[in-house]
This record gives C-alpha cells, structure tokens and sequence, in this order.
C-alpha cells in the first residue's frame, strides 16, 4: 500500500474513533509535504470541522495525536493552521520498500477492461521515412506502451497513404526519367528510389513552371507567387499526374500494375526502417483499400442532406454553422481527398474493435483536419467520435532549419540511425573500457547506445513542443540523455556482479534506512502514480524525465553511501536490493519509451 493509500485508509479510520462518522476517499484530500515543512504527506483537515466542532487546527492536532498513538508507522506531526503535516517512520518505509521489491509487476495498472487504438506513423508511399516520421513513430509506440502499462488493451495500427496524387508524381517521373530502373539495379532500398523520383518531379515541374513563365513573357526570378501558382496549373506533368489519379481510381490495369510495382519497393524500404527502430503494429491499414468506404459514407451523407453537391460535381461538408468552414469531401471529378478516406477507416476501426479511445498521433499542423473529422462524424450520427483524440505534437527542427520533402532537404530516418550507431561507436571507443567485448557484443552496445540516445532525446520533451535534434548532444553519457540512463543501469549490474563475487545478494533485512535510502523509496514509490498521470496526460516524456530523476538519485546515493564496502553483511544485502529494484524500474520505465538497457559497457 503507497503512502497516500496508507494515510487515507488511518485517517478515515481515525475521524471514525475519534467523531464516529463516516468519511469517503472524496472527503480525504491529500498531498505530498511542502519541502519547507517537516513531514510525508499534508491531509487538509477542512472537511472534518463539521464532525469534530473544533477549530482547524485543534481539529488537525486531534487526528495527529490519535495516529501517531496507534500507528509505529507514523513518526511524528506538526500542524500548519488547517493542514496536518505527517512523517511516516522508518518501519513503513522499509515495510514499503519490501512490498516494492517482492512485486513482479511493480507499476503495472490494474486492467481498466477500455480498449485503445493509437494510429501512428502513417506514411506515404512515395518517399523515405524521415525525423519527422521518426519522431511520430517513437511517440506513438511509447503512447501504446505507456497505456498499456496503465491497463489498457492496446492495439497498435499504421495507415499506409498509398494512393493519391503524391504517389502519382513519383510515378510519373520514374516513366519519364527511371529507364527501367529498380532497387536491385540501382543498389538503393525501395523507399529511397521512389523517393528519389518524388524530387525528380519537382524538378520537372519547376522546369515546365519556369518555361510557361518565360513563353508569358514574365522572368521566373521575378514571378509573383500568383502568377507561379497560375503557371502550376497549366504545367503539363501535373495534369499528367491527375490523370493517372483518375485513371487509378477507375482501376486501369496498367497504372495499378505500375502503382502495384513502386509501392511494393516503398514497403519492402519501410519494414527496414520499422525493424531497426523497433516498431511494430497490430494492424495496417491501406489507404487504396479505405477510400471507398469514405466516398460510401459521403453518398449517404449527401442522400440525408448533410452534405451537397456544387455545380461543378465537387462534394462539401457546410461547417459554418459550427464556426469553421465547408470542407471538401470529393473532388469535381468524384476523385477523394484525406477527410473521405479517414472517415472511412475511422468507421470500419469502430465496428472491428469497438474502441473506447482512438487516438491519432499526428503533427501539429493537421489540427484543423481532425477538428473537422471529429465534427463530420457525428454529424453523421456517430456518437463514437467523441473518443477519437488528436495526440498533435510539435515539428522536428534541425540546427540548419525546417526540412522541406520535395525538394529533398529531409534528414533520411535510415541514415539517421546509422549517424546515430557511428556517433555512439565513436564516443564509447573514446571512453574505452570495452576491452573485455567481443567485436560483436560491442556492435550490439553501440546500436543499443545510438537508438537510446536518439529515442530519448526525442521523446523526453513534451509531445507538444517544437524540438531541435542535435545527435552529438543527445549521445552525451552527461546529462539528461539517455546513455546516461542505460550506464546508470550498467554501473548498478556491476555493482551486484561484484556483490555476487564476494558472496552477498540481495536481501530484505532487519535494518534501518539511512536518510537518503528512504528518499530513493519514495522516488521509487512514485512510479506506478507516474505512469498513470503520463497516461492520462499522453506524454511519455513524463516517463523518460521520471526515469533521468531516479537515475540521478541512484548516482547521488551511490556517490554518498558505500555499498561494496559496508562491513555490516545484512546492510550490504539490503543496498543491494535497494539498487536491484532501482534498476529493474529502470527497465521497465525505459522499456515503456521502447529503449534497451545493457547489462555492461
């Protein structure tokens, strides 16, 4: 039982004895001490003055003097006007400490029997997955761990965007300019190669833009961004590209054999990719395979009058009656856009799963989109879209800047992670210590190393903020990063290896808890609560910093206490307890935000 359970469960009993009412958890309003004051845990004690008829603090004075009375638990009180300041004593904080040690499951939630769906990743199938991509597919995989961890059934879905207009530049481009060429004969993973043509277009575009400004007798250099747009429209591959949407979506043979062919490339790329960051999901999802049921749900909208139809064909939602505007569900030539495919999948992830949560971790600057999805919805008549729940975080920026996909400025996921398994290489040769590891168990080290660093570093700040990456920063073993996690755990397994050499494991003993092994309990105690508040809140960063937090402690604790050296067996085999469960909650924490800890380095 956690200290506040604790308290509140004695108070409740004391106001009992004492007033002979009956009082709820509601009516027990507890808090953790003031560090300006001495004490564990403050109960205000204002809800009680009607059963004890007394002033606050003579009515804070009467439940101090009756518990530390009956309870060796509490160790002593002081009163601070209507507020009961109570230090619990040495004997309940190693009671609670064993009950820490002995859990298998320590912070674990009880099964809340609610079913959450978390959709991340999402990627088009016409470019590489990048850091922005990455920073999507590590918050939604440490969003479905961190629920998990709080009871929830869990299932983990991607939606593949493999079609559309994107999708038909890249393909455009890879006939004009490929010549035949594919991942086997170009060397290059599937994802980059269709990638590759996805800038291609671009430049082809911009040629064309550049040429149609010139017979206009407008400079290009000199063009107003309305007269570049008005270009764009005219520009040949364009129009191109659109016609192979239309012809795709009235599944012509060769342009589906030819999108059949590239996407199969993109996939092969992605799983890569997925299994070096070591993602995976429940369910994919396929945009080509979805879209239909959208535009099902758009005819029925427009059969009930939710919808209409303007003169040139293109189908609209009115949302100004809702404070927003119309929004485009068709377009004039019956072609979808990303609403009608998402209210689509939304529905048929409703009847499969009948989810109580479905979350969409998505950037930021589709805020607008999911406002208006959730709205659509339920003007459709599902009531379900109240549990849909946009998880908008902020953009990956680097030192340089913002990153721009066409014109292929972007930070490329893959070579990322491999920058990232260099700059660990190079750090912990650096350091050296690594004498006694085999080529291979070093290899695995660094990788370990490399993905921590960048897995931390990016999911230790709040979802919602912008972030810069810097990779030779998040690679410090100084400092909030996570190696400086995973060598805390390290340093503690060989602590109790050389524990387990001199004949001393850990053990619960008749000790008595110096002042900062009670505070490493309580850093301790506060885990199972941490994760409950970082769930309910959708930010594992309050994870990652709760796990920097207790990293620290130990290291302090470690710096003042001698472990090893205690000449006292039965003490010796309590600290080393003691660090055994700090590092098991190390892993557990860590393993929520999807980051390996080594057992040396």
């Amino acid at each position: 039982m956690n200290p506040n359970s604790f308290i509140a469960a004695e108070v409740a009993g004391a106001v009992k004895a004492l007033y002979g009412a009956e009082v709820g958890n509601d009516a027990i309003q507890l808090s953790a001490t003031r560090k300006e004051f001495e004490g564990d845990v403050t109960l205000v004690v204002f809800p009680f003055l009607r059963m004890s008829r007394k002033a606050p603090e003579a009515t804070a004075t009467e439940i101090g003097e009756y518990l530390a009375a009956n309870l060796p638990q509490i160790e002593s009180f002081n009163v601070v006007k209507g507020f009961l300041n109570i230090k619990l004593s040495n004997v309940f904080w190693k009671d609670y400490f064993a009950s820490i040690a002995a859990a298998e499951d320590f912070g674990q939630g009880a099964d809340t029997g609610k079913t959450v769906m978390v959709e991340f990743s999402s990627p088009n199938t016409n470019k590489p997955l990048h850091l922005g991509h990455i920073r999507n597919n590590l918050l939604g995989w440490s969003v479905s761990r961190l629920l998990e961890a709080a009871g929830n059934k869990v299932i983990k879905v991607n939606l593949v965007n493999d079609r559309g207009i994107h999708i038909c530049k890249s393909m455009l481009a890879w006939l004009r300019k490929g010549n035949g060429e594919t991942p086997e004969t170009s060397g290059k993973k599937g994802d980059h190669l269709v990638g590759d043509y996805y800038v291609e277009f671009n430049n082809m575009l911009l040629e064309e833009i550049n040429e149609i400004l010139k017979s206009d007798g407008i400079n290009p250099a000199e063009a107003t961004p309305e007269q570049k747009k008005e270009a764009e429209k005219r520009a040949e591959c364009l129009q191109e590209a659109q016609s192979m949407l239309f012809r795709w979506e009235n599944n012509d043979p060769e342009i589906r054999a030819l999108w059949a062919k590239m996407n199969g490339w993109v996939y092969d790329g992605f799983d890569v990719t997925y299994r070096n960051l070591g993602i995976s999901f429940d369910k994919i999802y396929y945009e080509s395979q979805t879209y239909l049921l959208g535009k099902a749900l758009v005819e029925r909208g427009l059969k009930e009058g939710i919808f209409f139809r303007k003169e040139d064909g293109s189908v609209w939602c009115d949302l100004t009656g809702d404070g927003l505007d119309q929004k485009l569900l068709l377009r004039t030539d019956g072609t979808s856009v990303y609403m009608t495919q998402d209210l689509g999948t939304a529905e048929r992830r409703f009847n499969e799963y009948n989810f109580d949560e479905l979350i969409y971790v998505v950037g930021n600057e589709q805020n607008y989109h999911f406002q208006v999805l959730k709205l659509i919805l339920k003007k459709l008549g599902f009531d379900w879209s109240d549990a849909i729940y946009h998880l908008s975080y902020g953009m990956v920026e680097l030192p340089e800047g913002k990153m721009k996909s066409r014109e292929g400025t972007v930070v490329d996921a893959d070579d990322l992670i491999e920058k990232m398994y260099q700059t660990a290489k190079e750090t912990s040769l650096a350091i050296g210590k690594l004498d006694d590891m085999s080529p291979e168990e070093q290899d695995e080290l660094f990788m370990m190393l490399g993905l921590g660093a960048l897995k931390y570093f990016i999911i230790k700040v709040d979802p919602k903020k912008t972030m810069l990456f810097d990779p030779r920063e998040s690679i410090d073993f100084n400092g909030n990063t996570g190696p400086f996690i995973q060598y805390t755990h390290a340093r503690i397994k060989s602590i109790l290896r050389k524990g387990a050499e001199q004949g001393c494991v850990p053990a619960m003993g008749d000790v008595t808890l110096l002042p900062k092994e009670i505070e490493m309990v309580k850093v301790l105690s506060s885990f199972p609560d941490k994760i409950q508040e970082a769930a309910a809140a959708h930010s594992p960063a309050l994870v990652a910093n709760y796990a920097y937090n207790l990293a620290k402690e130990f290291n302090q604790y470690y710096h003042d206490v001698s472990i090893l050296k205690e000449p006292d067996a039965g003490v010796k085999a309590f600290r080393l307890q003691l660090i055994d469960s700090i590092a098991k909650v190390l892993v557990k924490a860590m393993d929520i935000l999807g980051i390996k800890l080594p057992e040396r380095m």
